[in-house]
C-alpha cells in the first residue's frame, strides 16, 4: 500500500480530531476532545474510543512510552495519556484469500472489498536502520510493512508485488498469528507462529523465521522465508493446527505458547510450550512440552513472562475446554510455571530423545518425535545434550515431551480469563487479569503461588479484554485494550482513600496508611515507614488504624465545660520536640496532655458549641487527635440539651423529659426541663436514670391518662365526655380547665369541670356535651383529645383519642346497616327516606326497621351449567343477607339447591354458590331467601344443559404437542369460559379461541408417551368424553435432510424435506427470522462478536416470515421459501412442526443462505420493445447473472405465450430453452407471445418473440421435397446442356463445383448440429454433475494410483505384493533389507548406485524406469531426502545436456532420474489432481464417452463416427437409429450384442467404479417377446451372415429388435471373448462389424465396371472430416475446463511446481543459459509433458474406469493439442494424410485450445522470475506400500551388478571413509548368504 498522499494528510488529521467517544453510563467528565473518564468506586481513569472495531493489538514503545494500536482497517499512534498522535487507514481493499497478490478483479472472481485485521504489531530495534514499526494484516495473504514510529501513516517499506515467501500472517481473522523480533549477529530476524488456513497458500509452516531487512548478496527480500532460515517442518498442516497465544524470548531461547489437539496420545486439546535456541536457524533444538493446570484447565487464553519471588516465571490464563473441542468455556484459572521448571522439563525431553530412545527409567515413552516427520529418537552418547545443547544435523527433531509440566491453579474464576500481566511491589507479586466481560481483576500471589483476588474493576461492559495487557513506564497504570476502547487503569487506588479505615479496607497490597502524614501511600512514599505503627499495610489482616478505645465523659450537657480523657491504642512513638493536640469539630485545636496511651483535653466553652440539628435534643461532635495538621484518630462526644427535650414533645413534655435517655429533670411549676438537680420554684420531678428521691419518672408527672366515657362518639348527637387525671395536686389556684378535641385540624374547646375523689385521690374532668361532625366519607374518624389549664397544657397519654363515627357512610341497604357491630348503635330507619342512622337519631315513624326487605337480584353469572352441577354461580344484588349464615341453604338455581361458598360471600351484595346436580335438563330463575323475609327472584333464567361431544379433527399429532384440535359437539357454551377445560389423555389441551355452541379449539400439550388417548372436556366438574374417537400421540416428526440450502430474496424456491412421521403435523411451517439491517449494525457495534445465529432462530421477539409446507407422504414434505427484503438480515431458518422446532443448520450442518435475486436480461437488450426474431428448430438463449447460485434447471419454468418453453440448459449466465415448433398464442392483448421465466416467486417477462416465416414452411413437407426435386432437375438439365457443349473441357471443373456445393451444404448444417448436440450433451452432463463430488467420481485410492503410475502396464507390481520368503530366512533377510534401507538413505551411496547402474550396457530403459519406481517406493516416507537426491541427479543431467543440446533435456525418459522426476511429480500433485483437476478431467472423459457412444463405433477396428482423431474416423455412411430400452438406456440398432451389454451396464452401474461391475461377457442378453418367446442374443451364432471369407458380427439390426421388445441380462457360465479384443481368425473367416478392416470392401459385379463410381466412393468420405469440427464444438467447454483447472494462475500453484520451476531457473542461471525458450522447454517437458499428458491420455491412472480404443483416440488428440499449446514455436499440424484440404480442417481442430496456450505460457512465465526456492514439505499420504518388497527387488539389481557396484564404492575416497562397500557386503551376506571378504 503506498503512503498517504500529502493532500490527504490534513483530511486524515481533521478526521481524527472529530473522533466520537462513546461515554459509559458511569462516566464523569471528559479529559479533552478525544478522551473520556470511566469511573468505578470513586476512581476515574481515561478511556479512548477508536475507529476500527475490534481493536486487535496494543504495543508500548519502552523508550517514549507511546502506544500503537492495531485495529481492523486502522492503525493508531497514541501518547501515554491516550491522545491521538497519528493514524492510518489500512483497509478495506480488494482481496480474496483464494488469490495471490497483486489482486486483479478479472483474474480473481472471488475478490471482494475485504477488511484488514491486524495480526502482528512489533517493534524493530534496528542496528543501523533505526527503529521501525512492523505491521502485518490479513490482506494479500498476510504481507507485512514497516512504518515510522513518529507517524504511522508514513510507510518505510512495503512490497507492491509480494512473492510467496513473503506471506507472513494468517489470511483469516480467526486464525492466530504471533511473532517475536530477534537480533542475531547484527541481522534482524522475526520468528512467526501462525495457525493453519484452509484458503490461500497451504504450505506455510506453523513456525518460520523471517528476515527483517532486504539484502543484495544473496538477493533476499524483507520478511521473506529463505532456505537458510529455519522453519518447523510439519507432515500435515491441518492436523497440526496450532492456535498460538504468545511468543517471547528469554535468555538465549525463544518460546512459543500454543494449544492444539494431542495427535498421538489423548486426542484432546492441550496447551504446549515450545522452545528453540535463538541462534538455531535449522530448528534442530526445537522441543515442546505440554502444560497441565489441575482441574481440567487445558486451553491457554493469555500469558506473560515475569518474575515471582525473584525468579522468572510464566503466568498463563487457562480455560477449560468444551468436550474435546478447541472451544473454551467460562471456567478458567491462573496457573504459574517457573521458567527453571519449564527448562528442566524441556531439557529432560531432549536428553531422553537424544540418548535413551525417548524412554524413561521405567521404560515408558517420555519423549517422541512430533509433527509426522521421518526422524526418531536415538541412543546417542550420554553427553550429546551437553555437546549439542542446540542440537545438530545428526540429532533427532522436533522433540515433544509426553510428560506434562503440572501446576495447581493460583486462582479460579467462573468467567473466562483472557489476559494476564504482573507487577512486583515491595517484593510481592501482583497479577492483573482481564476477562471476557470487560473486568480487570487484581490478584495478590503468595510465595507458594496461591492467589487472592482483592479487587475487580469494570473497564468496558461486556467487551472482552485483549491479551495485550501492558504496564506503562512508571508501572503505575495498565493499558487495557477492549473491543473498541483503550483504557488507562491505575494499578492501585491508594491516593483515593482519604482515611485510614478506607485505606485498610481496600486490602490493596500497594497501599498502607502513613499515620503521621495522614495519607494512604505506597510503602516507599511514607517517611518513617520502618518504625512501629507509622505505616499500616492495607493487605495485612492484623493491621488496624490508630483508634480511640474510650472517651470520658462520652455524654455531657452542652451548658457546662469539663476535661475530656481519651485512651488511644497503637499510638505511634513521637520524638521530644513533637506533640499532639485535640480538636472538637471545627473549633481550633488545643494542646493535649499525653500520658502513656491517655490523652487529656478540655471540652469547648458552651457558647462555642454549634446548635443542635433541627428536631433533635442533642448533637455529636468529633474529637480528633492531631499531629500538627494531620488527624491521627477520632472519636465522637455527645452534647445533650434538656430544654430541647421538653420543647420537642408538646403533648407530654414532662413525661418526655424525665423519661429521656439524658439525665434531665422536670421543673413542674416552671415548666422547664433542665440538667440541674434543683428548680427555681421547687416541685422538681427527677429523671428515672438519676438515683434521687421521689417524685421520679414519667408516672410522677401531672397528666390526663384515660377517658372515663366510651371513646365511640356518634356524629350529629350531643355526647358528654369525661377525662381522668392524676398528680394535679401540685397546682394551686382556680384557673379554669378545658377539654380540647382536634377534628380535621380544628381545635374544639369544651368547658370542663373538675371533680376529685377524696378516697382514691382520682381527678375526673367532665366536658360539656357537643355534636361532633367530620367531612371525610368513612365510617370512623380518630380525634385527639387533651386537657388544658388556663394556657398550660396538661400532659396526656399518647393513646388518648375519640372514635367519631357516622352510620350513614358506606351502608347502602338494610342488610349492610344491620351488619354493623352493635356497639355502634346503627339502625335502618324506615320512612320516606330510609337510611342507616344512629339509633337515637331515628325518630320518624315507623322508626327502626326490624326486618330487612326481600333480596333483590340484579345479575347472575353464568346463565347455564351442566346437569351434573359443579360450576360456581355468582349472584349480584342487594339485601342478600347480613351474614353468611343468613343465606346458607337459601339459594336455589332453576329449582335446584345451590351451596353458597363462604370465601365468595360479600355482605348484602354478592353470593357465590356451587351448582348442585339436576336430574334433567331444565331452566328457571335464581331464588335467594334471607331468614324469614320474602325470597328474591332473578329476572334472568338459568339453564341446566347436557353438553355432548361428537368428534375431533385431527385425530393424531406429535408427542411434543402443539396440534390445534377442533372438538365438535352441542351446547358447548355451558358455564363460563373459565369453567371449561379440555384434556387429551391426562394432558391439558389449552383452549385458544372463543367457544361456540358447536365447537371449540384447543392446542395439545406435550405427552410423555405415544399411543391413543381419549379426549375429554370438563364443564366445571362434569366430564364429557368424545365417543368412539381417540387422539393418537405419535412420535415426533424427525427431519433428516433438507435440500437445497439456498434461496434468493424473492423466495418461492421449493425445499424438499425428508424425514419420518411428517404427516402427523397439522401445520408444518418453514420460518425465516429476519431483522432490519440497521438493527444488525447496531448490534455489531455494541458487541465484540455476534452470537451464533442458530441461538436466535426460535427467539419469539425476532420478526419472522413463514410459509406453510405441503406434506407429500410420511417421509417427505415440500416447503416454499418465504420472501425477504434485501434490506433485512436473515438471522436463521428453521421448521416449526407444531411444537417441534428444528433449525435448518441442525439438519444439514450448514446454515441456510439467502442470495440476491438472479438477474435476467431482456431478449433484445438494446431495444426491449422490439420482438425477438426466432428461427424454428433452434433454442432461445437468455442471458443473465447468478442464475444458478440458488436455482437448478429443473426448478425453472419458461413459458412462451400459452405454451411451455422446455429449459434445456442452465448455467450461471445463460438459460437455453426449446420453444414449440409453431408460434404459441399470446396470453395478453399483444398479438405476439412473450417469454416469461419463472423462478420460485420471481416472474420475469423478457419480451415478445416473433417466429421467422422462413423458418416455418408454409407448404407441406411433400411439397417441399417436390420443389427440391424440381429444382434439382432444373439444375441437372442445365448441367446436361453444359455437358453437351463443354463435356470434356469442363469435366474437372464440374466435379470440383459439385464437391464445393456439398461442402457448403455440410458446413451450413455443422453449426446447427453442434448447437443441438451441445444442448443434449449439457443436459446429460448436468445430470452427471449431481453425482460429482461424492461417490459420483470413482477416484482411485492413492495406493492404486501410485501403482498404475509407477508401474504402468505391469501386473503384480511391488505395491501389491508381500515378501515371498521361507520363514526360516525371513528374519535374516528383513534385517539385511533394513540395512540396505539405511544405505539408500546415504546420499553418496545412492548416487553412486544409480550412476553405476546407468553405466552398464545391458541396463535397459525399462530397467531404468523400474529401478526409479522401486527407489520411489523405498524412499516414499522420506520425500525431502528423495527430492534432494533427485535435485543432485538432475544437476548432473543438466551438466551433460548443456555440453550437448540443452533443449533436448527431459524430452524422453532415458535415465533413472527422469523417471524419478515423473514419480515425484505424480506424488506431489496427487492432492491437486484429486481436489482441483479431478472433477473437470472426469467430466471430460464422460463427455467424450457419451459423444462417442451416440454414434456407431466399429467393434473390430475401433473407428467411430464421432471422434476427434481423423485416423479413427468412420467415414462410411452407416444407417442407424436409436432404440430406447426400459432401463432406460439408449442403444443403436447397429450395436453389437457386446456393445449393447456394455451400454446397459454403464447405465445400471452409473457412477460405480468399473472394477466393481460385472464383465459384459459374464452376462447373457435375452430377447423376450410375449409370454413364452425368448432368445439369447450373441455376437456370433448360427444366424451370423457370412460373405466369402468375411463373417459379420450380429447386431440388434440383425435380430430385427425394435422399441417394443424387452431385454434382460442374465448370468452365464460361458465366457465369450469379444472379437474387438481378440481380433483373431475363426475357421479361416475374418470378423467385421461396420467396415472391413484391411482390404477394400467388395464391389458388386454390376458396379465393377464403373471406375468413376469407385473413385467417388473414396472421394466423398473426405466431406465427413467436418464431423471432427462438430465433435470439437461439442467438447469445447469440457476441454477448456480441464486446461483452465490445470494451468490457471488464479489459484496458488502446487508447491511442487513452484519448487521445481525455481530449481530449473537456478540451474539455468548456474550454467549461464539465458535463452528463455530453453528454460521454457525444460518446464514444458517436466510438467505438461511428463505428468499432465500422461494423465490426459490415461484417465484410468486416476479413475476406476475403462478407456476404449475410440475414447483413447480422442484423448490422444487432446493431449497432443495440450502439449502443442505449451510450446513457444508456431503451431504445426500433426499427422498429414493424403486427402486434399485436410490441413485446413485439422488446423481448425487445433484452434480448439488456442486460448489454452495463453494459460500455459502465463502459468510458466508467472514463476519464471522467481529466484527463491520454496522448501518442500513432506506430503502425507496414508499408503500401504510394502517397502521391503521394493528393497528386495532393488537388491536383485544389486546382485546382478554386484561386482561393479562394489568396485565403484571402493574407488570413491568418501565411500571408503564411510565403509560403504563393507556395509553393502554385510547386506549381501544377510539377504542371500553371499560369500564376501568379511
Amino acid at each position: 500500500m503506498p503512503a498517504v498522499s500529502p493532500p490527504l494528510l490534513p483530511i486524515a488529521t481533521c478526521w481524527w480530531c472529530l473522533v466520537i467517544l462513546l461515554l459509559p453510563a458511569q462516566a464523569l467528565t471528559q479529559l479533552d476532545a478525544n478522551t473520556e473518564k470511566a469511573s468505578l468506586a470513586g476512581q476515574a481513569f481515561p478511556q479512548l474510543s477508536l475507529d476500527g472495531s475490534p481493536l486487535n493489538h496494543l504495543l508500548l514503545d519502552p523508550r517514549s512510552g507511546q502506544l500503537y494500536v492495531g485495529a481492523v482497517n486502522h492503525l493508531h499512534h497514541l501518547s501515554s495519556d491516550l491522545q491521538v498522535l497519528s493514524s492510518s487507514q489500512t483497509g478495506p481493499k480488494l482481496d480474496s484469500p483464494e488469490c495471490l497478490p497483486p489482486i486483479v478483479s478479472k483474474d480473481c472472481p472471488s475478490a471482494r472489498l475485504t477488511p484488514n485485521t491486524n495480526k502482528i504489531l512489533l517493534l524493530e530495534e534496528g542496528v543501523a536502520g533505526g527503529r521501525r514499526l512492523i505491521v502485518c494484516g490479513t490482506l494479500f495473504q498476510g504481507i507485512c510493512d514497516k512504518r515510522s514510529l513518529g507517524n504511522v501513516s508514513e510507510i518505510l517499506y512495503q512490497t507492491s508485488n509480494p512473492v510467496d515467501t513473503q506471506y507472513v500472517a494468517a489470511n483469516d481473522p480467526r486464525v492466530s498469528t504471533v511473532g517475536v523480533v530477534l537480533n542475531q549477529n547484527g541481522v534482524g530476524l522475526m520468528l512467526v507462529g501462525r495457525g493453519y488456513t484452509s484458503k490461500g497458500p497451504s504450505d506455510i509452516p506453523p513456525i518460520t523465521t523471517r528476515r527483517l531487512a532486504s539484502s543484495s548478496s544473496p538477493a533476499r527480500q524483507a520478511f521473506s522465508q529463505d532456505e537458510e532460515l529455519g522453519k518447523l517442518v510439519v507432515g500435515s498442516y491441518s492436523e497440526y493446527n496450532n492456535y498460538f497465544i504468545s511468543a517471547f524470548s528469554h535468555s538465549d531461547h525463544v518460546y512459543f505458547l500454543f494449544s492444539r489437539r494431542d495427535v498421538w496420545h489423548r486426542k484432546e486439546y492441550r496447551t504446549y510450550v515450545s522452545r528453540l535456541c535463538a541462534g538455531d536457524r535449522s530448528f534442530y533444538s526445537y522441543v515442546e512440552v505440554p502444560l497441565e493446570c489441575s482441574g481440567g484447565y487445558n486451553l491457554a487464553q493469555g500469558a506473560t513472562l515475569a518474575e515471582h519471588q525473584g525468579q522468572p516465571a510464566l503466568f498463563v490464563a487457562m480455560a477449560a475446554g468444551q468436550a474435546s473441542t478447541p472451544s473454551a468455556t467460562d471456567r478458567s484459572a491462573l496457573c504459574v510455571y517457573g521458567i527453571s521448571e519449564l527448562d528442566e522439563a524441556l531439557q529432560r525431553a531432549q536428553e531422553l530423545c537424544y540418548t535413551e530412545g525417548g524412554r524413561g527409567g521405567d521404560g515408558k515413552e517420555e519423549a517422541y518425535i512430533e509433527y509426522e516427520v521421518s526422524s526418531k529418537c536415538l541412543r546417542l552418547p550420554k553427553d550429546s545434550l551437553k555437546e549439542y545443547p542446540c542440537g545438530g544435523e545428526h540429532t533427532p527433531s522436533p522433540i515433544a515431551s509426553a510428560v506434562a509440566l503440572s501446576a495447581n491453579p493460583s486462582l479460579t474464576r467462573d468467567v473466562q480469563l483472557t489476559a494476564v500481566t504482573t507487577v512486583t511491589e515491595a517484593g510481592h507479586t501482583i497479577a492483573l487479569l482481564g476477562d471476557k466481560k470487560g473486568w480487570l481483576h487484581k490478584v495478590f500471589l503468595q510465595p507458594n503461588r496461591t492467589g487472592m483476588l482483592y479487587q475487580s474493576v469494570l473497564v468496558d461492559q461486556n467487551s472482552p479484554v485483549n491479551a495485550d495487557l501492558l504496564l506503562d513506564q512508571s508501572k503505575q497504570n495498565v493499558y487495557v485494550l477492549t473491543y473498541s476502547k483503550v483504557s488507562m487503569v491505575p494499578v492501585s487506588e491508594c491516593e483515593l482513600q482519604t482515611d485510614c479505615q478506607s485505606c485498610l479496607s481496600v486490602r490493596d497490597p500497594y497501599c498502607g496508611w502513613c499515620v503521621l502524614e495522614g495519607r494512604c501511600l505506597r510503602r516507599q512514599d511514607c517517611h518513617l515507614e520502618s518504625q512501629a505503627n507509622h505505616w499500616l499495610w492495607s493487605y495485612q489482616p492484623a493491621s488496624q488504624c490508630v483508634t480511640v478505645q474510650s472517651l470520658k465523659p462520652a455524654n455531657q450537657s452542652r451548658e457546662e465545660q469539663t476535661p475530656v480523657s481519651l485512651t488511644v491504642a497503637q499510638l505511634p512513638t513521637l520524638s521530644e520536640d513533637e506533640s499532639l493536640s485535640c480538636s472538637f469539630g471545627t473549633l481550633p485545636p488545643q494542646p493535649a496532655v499525653v500520658a502513656g496511651t491517655t490523652i487529656t483535653c478540655q471540652s469547648p466553652l458552651p457558647e462555642l458549641l454549634p446548635p443542635n440539628p433541627p428536631g433533635s435534643d442533642h448533637m455529636s461532635l468529633r474529637v480528633s487527635v492531631m499531629f500538627r495538621d494531620v488527624t491521627i484518630s477520632t472519636s465522637n462526644i455527645t452534647f445533650y440539651d434538656c430544654k430541647a427535650v421538653g420543647r420537642l414533645n408538646s403533648t407530654s413534655p414532662c413525661m418526655a423529659c424525665v423519661g429521656s435517655v439524658w439525665p434531665c429533670n422536670w421543673c413542674a411549676l416552671d415548666e422547664l426541663c433542665t440538667h440541674n438537680s434543683n428548680c427555681p420554684k421547687e416541685h422538681i420531678i427527677s429523671n428515672s436514670l438519676v438515683q434521687l428521691q421521689a417524685p421520679q419518672g414519667p408516672d410522677s408527672c401531672p397528666s390526663v391518662w384515660a377517658l372515663q366515657s366510651s371513646p365511640l362518639v356518634p356524629v350529629g348527637f350531643l355526647s358528654p365526655l369525661a377525662l381522668m387525671g392524676r398528680n394535679l395536686d401540685m397546682f394551686q389556684g382556680e384557673e379554669p380547665y378545658a377539654c380540647v378535641v382536634v377534628v380535621e385540624g380544628e381545635e374544639l374547646k369544651l368547658n370542663a369541670t373538675l371533680k376529685k375523689d377524696p378516697e382514691t385521690q382520682a381527678y375526673t374532668f367532665t366536658c360539656s356535651p357537643h355534636k361532633f361532625q367530620y367531612r371525610l366519607k368513612q365510617l370512623e374518624y380518630s380525634a385527639p383529645i387533651f386537657l388544658q389549664r388556663g394556657s398550660h397544657r396538661i400532659d396526656s397519654a399518647p393513646s388518648l383519642r375519640l372514635q367519631l363515627y357516622d352510620c350513614a357512610v358506606g351502608q347502602s341497604d338494610c342488610s349492610q346497616c344491620r351488619a354493623v357491630s352493635s356497639e355502634y348503635g346503627c339502625v335502618w330507619c324506615g320512612g320516606e327516606s330510609p337510611g342507616c342512622v344512629y339509633n337515637l337519631s331515628c325518630t320518624s315513624p315507623p322508626g327502626p326497621v326490624q326486618t330487612c326487605p326481600a333480596p333483590q337480584i340484579t345479575q347472575i353469572q353464568p346463565v347455564s351449567g351442566p346437569v351434573e352441577g359443579g360450576v360456581l354461580v355468582t349472584i349480584h344484588g342487594s339485601n342478600l343477607g347480613m351474614h353468611y349464615q343468613d343465606i346458607q341453604g337459601g339459594v336455589t338455581v332453576a329449582g335446584v339447591s345451590c351451596q353458597p361458598q363462604p370465601q365468595g360471600y360479600i355482605i348484602s351484595t354478592r353470593i357465590v354458590c356451587e351448582l348442585k346436580p339436576s336430574r334433567q335438563e331444565t331452566e328457571g330463575p335464581v331464588i335467594v331467601t334471607v331468614g324469614d323475609s320474602e325470597p328474591g327472584q332473578s329476572l334472568q333464567t338459568f339453564t341446566y344443559q347436557d353438553p355432548q361431544l361428537s368428534s375431533i379433527i385431527p385425530d393424531k399429532g406429535p408427542v411434543s404437542g402443539g396440534t390445534t384440535l377442533t372438538i365438535h359437539g352441542t351446547q358447548l357454551l355451558t358455564g363460563q369460559r373459565k369453567d371449561l377445560t379440555a384434556y387429551v389423555g391426562q394432558q391439558p389441551c389449552h383452549i385458544v379461541d372463543e367457544v361456540s355452541g358447536t365447537h371449540l379449539l384447543c392446542r395439545t400439550s406435550p405427552s410423555n408417551q405415544t399411543g391413543e388417548v381419549s379426549v375429554s372436556v370438563l364443564f366445571g366438574k362434569a366430564e364429557r368424553i368424545v365417543p368412539g374417537k381417540r387422539f393418537c400421540y405419535m412420535e415426533d416428526p424427525v427431519i433428516t435432510d433438507a435440500f437445497p440450502a439456498e434461496s434468493f430474496y424473492e423466495g418461492g424456491r421449493g425445499i424438499k424435506v425428508t424425514g419420518r412421521n411428517l404427516d402427523v403435523v397439522q401445520q408444518p411451517m418453514i420460518s425465516v427470522w429476519v431483522e432490519p439491517m440497521e438493527n444488525t449494525l447496531v448490534r455489531r457495534r455494541r458487541y465484540a462478536r455476534l452470537s451464533a445465529r442458530n441461538n436466535q432462530v426460535f427467539n419469539s421477539t425476532t420478526p419472522k416470515k413463514q410459509e406453510r409446507c405441503s406434506v407429500v407422504s410420511p417421509t417427505e414434505m415440500t416447503c416454499v421459501t418465504p420472501g425477504v427484503t434485501s434490506h433485512s438480515k436473515v438471522m436463521g431458518v428453521g421448521f416449526e412442526l407444531d411444537n417441534v422446532k428444528v433449525a435448518f443448520k441442525s439438519v444439514t450442518g450448514k446454515p441456510f443462505s439467502y442470495f440476491p435475486n438472479p438477474v435476467l436480461y431482456a431478449l433484445n437488450r438494446d431495444a426491449p420493445e422490439t420482438p425477438y426474431r426466432f428461427k424454428p428448430g433452434g433454442v432461445i438463449a437468455v442471458e443473465g447473472k447468478d442464475l444458478t447460485r440458488a436455482m437448478t434447471r429443473g426448478e425453472v419454468v419458461a413459458r412462451l405465450g400459452d405454451q411451455r418453453c422446455e429449459v434445456k440448459t442452465l448455467d450461471s449466465t445463460h438459460l437455453y430453452c426449446e420453444p414449440p415448433e409453431t408460434q404459441p398464442e399470446s396470453l395478453g392483448d399483444n398479438q405476439l407471445p412473450s417469454l416469461r421465466v419463472i423462478m420460485g416467486k420471481l416472474d420475469v417477462d423478457l419480451g415478445l418473440v416473433q417466429y421467422d416465416a422462413d423458418g416455418l414452411p408454409p407448404v407441406p413437407l411433400a411439397a417441399q421435397v417436390g420443389l427440391a426435386v424440381g429444382a434439382a432437375v432444373v439444375v441437372l438439365v442445365v448441367l446436361v446442356i453444359i455437358l453437351m457443349y463443354r463435356r470434356k473441357s469442363k469435366q474437372a471443373l464440374r466435379d470440383y463445383k459439385k464437391v464445393l456445393v456439398q461442402l457448403e451444404t455440410l458446413e451450413i448444417n455443422v453449426g446447427d448440429q453442434c448447437r443441438k448436440e451441445f444442448t443434449d450433451l449439457m443436459t446429460e452432463m448436468m445430470d452427471l454433475s449431481s453425482d460429482v463430488g461424492g461417490p459420483g467420481i470413482p477416484l482411485l485410492d492413492y495406493k492404486t494410483y501410485a501403482e498404475r503410475v509407477f508401474f504402468p502396464g505391469q501386473r503384480g507390481a511391488p505395491l501389491s505384493q508381500n515378501l515371498d520368503l521361507p520363514e526360516s530366512r525371513r528374519q535374516t533377510v528383513e534385517q539385511g533389507l533394513g540395512q540396505l534401507n539405511n544405505l539408500l538413505n546415504n546420499r553418496l551411496f545412492l548416487i553412486r548406485f544409480i550412476h553405476t547402474l546407468e553405466a552398464q550396457q545391458n541396463f535397459s530403459q525399462r530397467d531404468r524406469g523400474h529401478v526409479a519406481s522401486l527407489l520411489t517406493m523405498a524412499l516414499h516416507d522420506k520425500l525431502e531426502y528423495f527430492t534432494d537426491v533427485m535435485k543432485t541427479l538432475l544437476g548432473d543431467l543438466t551438466q551433460q545436456y548443456v555440453a550437448k543440446n540443452p533443449k533436448l533435456m527431459l524430452r524422453r525418459t532415458e535415465t533413472v532420474v527422469e523417471k524419478m522426476l515423473t514419480n515425484w511429480m505424480s506424488i506431489c500433485l496427487y492432492s491437486f489432481l484429486k481436489e482441483v483437476a479431478g472433477e473437470p478431467l472426469y467430466m471430460l472423459y464422460r463427455a467424450i464417452k457419451y459423444q462417442v457412444d451416440k454414434g456407431p463405433v466399429d467393434a473390430v477396428t475401433g473407428k467411430a463416427k464421432r471422434t476427434l482423431n481423423d485416423s479413427h474416423l468412420l467415414r462410411e455412411d452407416i444407417d442407424y437409429c436409436s432404440i430406447v430400452q426400459p432401463c432406460p438406456v439408449k442403444v443403436l440398432d447397429t450395436d453389437t450384442i457386446t456393445q449393447v451389454k456394455d451400454k446397459i451396464l454403464d447405465q445400471i452401474y452409473k457412477g460405480a467404479p468399473f472394477s466393481q461391475r460385472p464383465a459384459a461377457d459374464s452376462l447373457d442378453l435375452e430377447w423376450r417377446s410375449g409370454q413364452a418367446g425368448h432368445l439369447t442374443l450373441s455376437d456370433d451364432d448360427v444366424t451370423a451372415i457370412v460373405q466369402g471369407r468375411w463373417k459379420k458380427l450380429n447386431t440388434l439390426q440383425h435380430y430385427k429388435v425394435t422399441h417394443t421388445h424387452t431385454h434382460t441380462l442374465n448370468n452365464t457360465l460361458q465366457h465369450y471373448k469379444t472379437p474387438m479384443l481378440e481380433g483373431e481368425e475363426e475357421e479361416g473367416l475374418r470378423l467385421w462389424h461396420l467396415v472391413k478392416s484391411s482390404e477394400d470392401p467388395e464391389i458388386p459385379k454390376h458396379r465393377k465396371s464403373s471406375m468413376r463410381e469407385r473413385e467417388r466412393a473414396k472421394a466423398i468420405p473426405e466431406i465427413y472430416l467436418t464431423r471432427l469440427l462438430s465433435m470439437k464444438g461439442t467438447l469445447q467447454k469440457f476441454v477448456d475446463d480441464v486446461f483452465v483447472a490445470i494451468l490457471s494462475t488464479k489459484r496458488p500453484p502446487p508447491i511442487a511446481v513452484r519448487f521445481f520451476f525455481d530449481f530449473l531457473d537456478d540451474m539455468a542461471e548456474k550454467h549461464g543459459i539465458d535463452d528463455p525458450e530453453t528454460v521454457h522447454i525444460w518446464k514444458t517437458n517436466s510438467l505438461p509433458l511428463r505428468f499432465w499428458v500422461n494423465i490426459l491420455k490415461n484417465p484410468q491412472f486416476v479413475f476406476d474406469v475403462q478407456v476404449t480404443d475410440s475414447v483413447d483416440a480422442v484423448l490422444s488428440v487432446i493431449a497432443q493439442t495440450f502439449i502443442d499449446s505449451c510450446t513457444t514455436s508456431e503451431h504445426k499440424v500433426g499427422r498429414v494424410s493424403d486427402f486434399k484440404n485436410k490441413d485446413e480442417c485439422i488446423d481448425q481442430l487445433h484452434r480448439l485450445c488456442f486460448s489454452t496456450c495463453i494459460y500455459c505460457r502465463a502459468f510458466l512465465l508467472h514463476y519464471l522470475a522467481r529466484s527463491m526456492w520454496t522448501p518442500l514439505l513432506i506430503i502425507d499420504f496414508a499408503s500401504e506400500m510394502n517397502s521391503l518388497v521394493a528393497l528386495h527387488e532393488l537388491y536383485k539389481y544389486i546382485n546382478k551388478y554386484y561386482d561393479q557396484i562394489i568396485m565403484s564404492l571402493e574407488e570413491d575416497a568418501a565411500g571408503q571413509k564411510m565403509q560403504l562397500a563393507y556395509r553393502l557386503q554385510q547386506v549381501a551376506a544377510l539377504v542371500e548368504n553371499k560369500v564376501t571378504d568379511l
